[in-house]
């Protein structure tokens, strides 16, 4: 007879299963954003939830403390639920996106100048077309400021549309999308880092680069316990934020100092572990009440994972902890906070009007990111593999690149995240305006690229198989 605990047993391990399965699908994470943007866009125009939905984002999160005296603190100064969200949670993503850079360039696919150079080449022209297509259309006008919007590639979106495509798109120009959105985070950092800060505090700045040196030291010296790069790595986001530099950037940087090296070698796994077996073997032998395991196994088989999971780098750790909770969890928040744009004027929709004070951020950004992105991928790729600076991914097209090259136009969270620091040197209202345009414009200008992308890849397809 089949015992009840079984089979809960059994459909226990039925369901975790399933759910791992379905959070290595490429294109879910595409799937579960999307669908925040659409809840975003309801509960921000829906006459219900507007007004608790814009309450709830602007309710302060500071902590006050008054002393006696009469003095105090704010802290964190001007701490909302939305700033929470796009300075902290986004920490983490930017972290985590730190990490599998560093992993590409030393042992990934930007690892060898064969292997980085062409992928790179194709993100520089996908920055600086977009980038060039909007200041034509906005220099001079108040939004000048937002041409680093249209310079992201989303990698979420852009590698989820490839893995619903399946074998219709070589692999090799799946590994070049996905090393090209990797090299395109890498410079979207650099841009939010170096143009999108506020004014600088030197004395912040200053103990950012002591707390720096001294991790630097930690690294060198062969530190590699969690808790140890944890309580500097708060420290660090707290000088950030104070400084001027876009808090987000410590995440970077965190990111690029955690080791990626063992705490154990192999000899010395290999070691203890024939050393635990023995002592498993041993106790083994002492009768015991308890089955298997015992008190001593049970502590055996304890120091045994730890020996095991200090093994593999705190860095790949850390990637593979992070990556589930950024990917349906800190990006879907991300999302629902930021995706929500308020339209209250049926005009609102016309993404390419333009005037000669505020410009057109709508038609700088969706030209941008649909014509910009591509057109600066190809013709970049073009003028490597002339001047036999990159080569050509195998089994691919001209067309093929090109089609896949529009998917690079997808940009998303990266996009609306750049749009979340644009135009602060402008009036609070004109901000908040131009801030909606642009997200409305990323959201058609990414939805817009994925279709041209896929129609483009299907077409090609059916061509050649006819």
């Amino acid at each position: 007879m089949i015992r009840p605990v079984y089979l809960w047993k059994k459909a226990q391990v039925s369901l975790h299963m399933r759910r791992r399965k379905l959070i290595n699908l490429a294109w879910i994470q595409g799937v579960l954003l999307l669908a925040c943007v659409v809840i975003a866009m309801l509960l921000a125009n829906l006459p219900a939830t507007r007004d608790l939905y814009f309450h709830i984002l602007e309710t302060s999160l500071s902590i006050s403390v008054q002393m006696p005296d009469g003095h105090g603190f704010i802290f964190p100064a001007n701490m909302t639920v939305e700033k929470f969200i796009n300075d902290i949670l986004m920490v983490v993503f930017f972290f985590t996106v730190g990490l599998e850079i560093k992993r590409e360039i030393i042992s990934g696919e930007l690892s060898t100048r064969q292997k980085a150079i062409m992928p790179i080449i194709a993100a520089f022209g996908g920055v600086i077309m977009p980038a060039l297509i909007y200041f034509l259309v906005n220099h001079g006008t108040a939004a000048a400021s937002g041409w680093g919007i249209p310079t992201a590639t989303d990698i979420a979106f852009a590698v989820g549309i490839l893995a619903i495509l399946g074998k219709r798109v070589p692999v090799s120009l799946k590994v070049f999308l996905t090393a090209l959105a990797i090299a395109d985070d890498l410079i979207a950092i650099l841009v939010v880092a170096l143009f999108y800060g506020g004014a600088i505090n030197f004395t912040c700045l200053g103990f950012s680069a002591i707390l720096l040196v001294f991790i630097i030291w930690m690294n060198i010296t062969g530190e590699k316990r969690p808790w140890f790069y944890f309580i500097p790595a708060i420290a660090l986001w707290i000088l950030f934020y104070y400084s001027g530099i876009h808090a987000t950037m410590s995440g970077v940087v965190m990111a690029l100092l955690i080791p990626m090296r063992p705490r154990y070698t192999k000899e010395y796994y290999y070691r203890k572990r024939n050393i635990y077996r023995k002592r498993l073997e041993e106790s083994d032998k002492t009768p015991s009440s308890e089955g298997f395991p015992n008190f001593t196994q049970r502590t055996v088989l304890w120091r045994l994972s730890s020996t095991s999971k200090d093994c593999i780098g705190l860095s790949y750790r850390l990637e593979h902890a992070l990556s589930p909770w950024v990917s349906f969890v800190i990006m879907p928040i991300f999302a629902l906070a930021n995706a929500g744009v308020r339209i209250s004027d049926p005009a609102f929709f016309n993404i390419f009007q333009y005037s000669s004070e505020l410009g057109s951020v709508g038609m700088g950004i969706f030209f941008g990111l649909l014509l910009g992105k591509p057109i600066g991928i190809s013709l970049a790729s073009f003028i490597a593999v002339k001047a036999k600076i990159g080569q050509m991914p195998a089994h691919a097209t001209w067309k093929r690149l090109i089609a896949v090259a529009c998917l690079g136009g997808i940009g998303f969270t990266m996009s609306i995240f750049v749009d979340t620091l644009s135009f602060t040197d402008q009036s609070p209202e004109v901000t908040e305006m131009l801030q909606d345009m642009g997200k409305v414009a990323v959201l058609m200008g990414s939805l817009c690229a994925g279709l041209l992308g896929s129609l483009l890849i299907l077409w090609e397809t059916r061509k050649k198989e006819s």
